[in-house]
């Protein structure tokens, strides 16, 4: 592989020009282990950024795509739908709840924001309400597209530099209490006086559910989110979950917002929707906004990607729910938080540790000190795993299948690394 050409010409994200990281080249993914081109095989401990909850080179979903190759690889949405779509949507409204009635599907997880964004705008135009803003909490992330960004943390976050240039939404503090500490009602109190002095220009508190990801890697207490939802209904305000990081499965649940036990108005999905095999997105909503979006002005959602549906992609994604729908998630998730659990804590001894957090198929290292991402990248690849640190915080979200000496080798060399 030509990486000096690499390093000259492509713009691997969040990566500079002028002072480019390494980049690793691999040749082939299987289970999760990903071999490089020197030949070496390291464990992913990061699911390709949290989507390949399978495994790589799964056969189920190797075939899938293989047989929908050979029929049709993509045609346009508008006008046309086709039986991948059609089975998928269909199981989409199976597992998530009852509530939610009607399947956008979109390209990618921000995309699947920005629809739900403009479903939210719609529905108040809709009913001849000008609410042009968004209610969310700081340390979030929904995405890098611009109204993605706009309800991304406008100060604590890799968006900060745009502050001046995004629609200016309301941010309320983030809940400070842990999954597992005792609630504490303050918590809500900065959110409850928000809602309740804006309530009149908010159109949609969006949320990620349970754990804020790339935003801080912060895992709330349940009882923040239904307090939210409570809050929502006493104002009459739309309520969307972004469920593209935690949904299938990540948390222990096979969607975040079931340890709170409330359905929101609108969800995101995105990630593992394929298995991690390629791009789709889903915003799914009720039939009441649904219906009233159409009954508007425009008399339609005013939105319509080119891949919309792609078929090949929701051939996967049917093989990847049906994998789901087997159920071996369930153990899978809760022995990897079981080890997480007994592992992680003995590392708060290091004195550069700051904090641990886990929940399901999550664990989190915060420092003290950003990390040196080339120097730590390479001792993490040395010691046969991949591990991609952001600022503070190394975490893994590794894929499902891994097994115990897997895990313990990526929860070793991140203690390794730290020492």
């Amino acid at each position: 592989m030509d990486l000096q050409f690499d390093q000259q010409h492509i713009w691997h994200p969040y990566t500079s020009t002028v002072s480019p990281l390494p980049c690793y080249p691999v040749s082939r993914a299987d289970g999760v282990y990903l071999t490089l081109e020197d030949g070496r095989k390291i464990i992913d401990g990061m699911s390709s950024w949290w989507s390949t909850i399978h495994g790589y080179n799964h056969p189920d979903l190797n075939n899938a795509a293989k047989a929908q190759i050979d029929q049709m690889s993509h045609v346009m949405f508008g006008g046309i739908t086709h039986q991948p779509a059609v089975e998928l949507c269909k199981k989409l409204i199976d597992i998530t709840p009852s509530t939610l009635q009607h399947v956008f599907l979109a390209d990618s997880g921000s995309v699947a924001v920005e629809v739900a964004l403009k479903m939210a705008l719609q529905y108040w135009h809709s009913k001849g309400q000008r609410r042009p803003k968004f209610l969310t909490v700081r340390h979030g992330y929904h995405g890098d597209t611009f109204a993605a960004m706009s309800v991304t943390d406008p100060d604590n976050s890799m968006h900060s530099l745009y502050k001046g240039f995004l629609p200016e939404h309301i941010f309320a503090e983030s809940p400070q209490g842990g999954f597992f500490e005792p609630w504490q009602e303050q918590d809500i109190e900065d959110f409850k006086e928000k809602i309740t002095t804006h309530s009149q220009e908010i159109a949609a508190v969006i949320i990620e559910p349970i754990v804020q990801g790339a935003g801080g890697m912060r895992i709330y207490h349940p009882t923040f989110l239904s307090k939210v939802r409570q809050l929502c209904d006493q104002h009459g305000i739309l309520l969307i979950v972004d469920e593209i990081a935690t949904g299938f499965g990540r948390t222990g649940k096979l969607f975040a917002c079931e340890h709170a036990g409330i359905t929101p108005d609108i969800m995101c999905l995105g990630k593992a929707l394929t298995g991690g095999y390629m791009t789709l997105s889903a915003t799914l909503t009720t039939s009441h906004v649904a219906d009233t979006v159409c009954n508007g002005e425009a008399g339609c959602f005013m939105h319509g990607p080119t891949f919309m549906g792609n078929p090949l992609a929701c051939a996967v994604a049917n093989a990847s729910l049906d994998i789901l729908a087997k159920n071996h998630w369930k153990e899978q998730v809760k022995s990897i938080e079981k080890q997480l659990a007994d592992t992680l804590p003995a590392l708060t001894r290091l004195g550069n540790v700051k904090a641990v957090r886990w929940l399901g198929a999550i664990g989190v290292v915060e420092l003290h000190c950003p990390v040196d991402l080339a120097v730590i990248q390479e001792v993490f690849v040395d010691n046969g795993v991949w591990i991609r640190p952001f600022g503070t915080l190394v975490y893994i979200m590794p894929p499902f299948i891994i097994n115990q000496q897997e895990l313990s080798k990526l929860t070793s060399a991140i203690e390794q690394a730290l020492q």
